[in-house]
């Protein structure tokens, strides 16, 4: 391909994503940035540029963010043991001090950092400011066929119960991007470590954000041929839980799609944060790259 055809898809892609630009103007998209595209500084980079260019064309951008294998490394230097119980790492107070620290201290502000550096107005947050993130215990059972169910004690790991969202509407009206570490509160001021995935959906949700996007390491969600499903309602969400087609990781990514979806998010697309400009490529181009989730028609 010579200069001259380069161009004129380079072209394309402008006026293509034209209508997206004006229909997404003024609204808020929630980005849930983890996995491979946190760990590889170009894609680190590229995904910095493109919320730099949400916010130039008048959209509000808010990023939250995970860190497992962060504190996992952590962890280990301070030769403190880790323990999972499906797939949630139990978190007594010493590990609890090490998420913060790790989550709040070193990777939120390396990722504000990031973006500010591209040129974005980021600023760091914990759901600890301002009360952000409120959350509880989470409290999980375990069903055995046959068998008393399980009552596992996860230790420090939260849920959201309530977001306070008068503070990122705020920093959204001066400009500012918002970063959010996946850390919330009770009442009593007891800090939580909560799943990344589970406050991006809280979010967008109390936020009636215009979309929620998760980054993964995955195309997106894959029917049983392993083929990409490009677009699903709530309806055939639900079929695929049926089928046990949606297994390990993906099922607490698409409980919080149809949670966001059911406190109005109009969209929740899954998506594979490996691919560079991964999120313009959803959310200004006519196919996309990932798995959008819709409600059902009515």
């Amino acid at each position: 391909m010579d200069q001259h055809e380069k161009d004129k898809m380079k072209s394309r892609v402008l006026i293509e994503s034209l209508p997206y630009m004006r229909q997404f103007h003024g609204e808020t998209v929630v980005i849930k940035y983890g996995g491979h595209a946190m760990k590889d500084a170009e894609l680190g980079r590229a995904f910095a540029l493109n919320i730099v260019l949400l916010k130039y064309v008048g959209i509000n951008p808010v990023v939250i963010h995970g860190g497992g294998p962060q504190i996992g490394r952590m962890l280990e230097a301070l030769n403190i043991q880790s323990h999972f119980r499906e797939g949630l790492r139990v978190t007594d107070d010493a590990t609890m001090d090490v998420v913060e620290m790790v989550l709040v201290g070193k990777v939120n502000k390396e990722i504000v950092n990031m973006l500010n550096l591209a040129g974005c107005k980021a600023v760091g947050l914990s759901g600890k400011d301002g009360r952000l993130i409120r959350a509880r215990k989470m409290e999980m059972v375990i069903e055995n066929f046959k068998r008393t169910p399980e009552i596992i004690d996860l230790g420090k790991v939260g849920e959201v119960v309530g977001v306070e969202t008068s503070l990122l509407r705020s920093l959204e009206r001066d400009g500012y991007v918002p970063v959010i570490a996946p850390v919330g509160v009770d009442e009593e001021g007891i800090t939580y470590n909560i799943n990344a995935d589970a406050v991006a959906g809280a979010v967008a949700g109390a936020l009636k954000a215009k979309r929620l996007l998760l980054l993964t390491d995955v195309p997106g969600i894959l029917d049983k041929n392993k083929e990409l499903l490009s677009s699903l309602t709530v309806r055939q969400v639900h079929g695929l839980f049926e089928q046990g087609i949606l297994q390990g990781g993906m099922i607490p990514k698409v409980k919080c799609c149809l949670e966001a979806l059911e406190e109005g998010v109009e969209k929740a697309m899954i998506i594979d944060g490996r691919v560079e400009n991964s999120v313009l490529l959803e959310l200004f181009t006519d196919k996309g790259i990932g798995t959008q989730i819709t409600q059902d028609a009515s």
